[in-house]
């Protein structure tokens, strides 16, 4: 589960209409789950646009981006972290039109839920279910 919490207008028109696939993409490839229509479709993401004025720092007013993900406990190496990360700021500035010496404005923060917190469909859901479904 991603969320990406931006200033309304921050991202190009063409960066708001794709972002949202892209980082599931991201998020699924570093996770090493299979590409598929299940896998996919358990890849959420939800944009937060903040109205004018509700992000500022005590610095200055540009345009800061937080994502927050969501994933179980042992999804992620610390390998993979980085490289998710990596990638995850790189996707959030092409989609604002900003370039790398904007990092900093991207802030990522990975939450680790920890086995048998995580259900759906009325179910508890295990790491151990989700890596036997992405071995078949």
């Amino acid at each position: 589960m991603i969320q990406l919490t931006a200033p309304a207008g921050a991202l190009t028109p063409a960066g708001r209409d794709s972002i949202q696939k892209t980082l599931a993409t991201v998020l699924l490839r570093w996770e090493g789950a299979p590409d598929n229509p299940l896998f996919r479709s358990l890849a959420w993401t939800y944009l937060h646009e903040l109205p004018a004025g509700a992000q500022t720092t005590a610095e200055d007013d540009a345009p800061r981006f937080r994502v927050e993900i969501t994933v179980p406990v042992g999804a992620l190496s610390e390998r993979r972290k980085a490289g998710l990360v990596g990638e995850i700021t790189t996707a959030v500035l092409d989609a604002a039109g900003l370039t790398d010496a904007d990092a900093q404005r991207v802030w990522v923060l990975i939450h680790e839920q920890p086995d048998g917190t995580w259900a759906a469909g009325g179910k508890i859901v295990r790491f151990a279910d989700l890596v036997a479904l992405a071995a078949q």
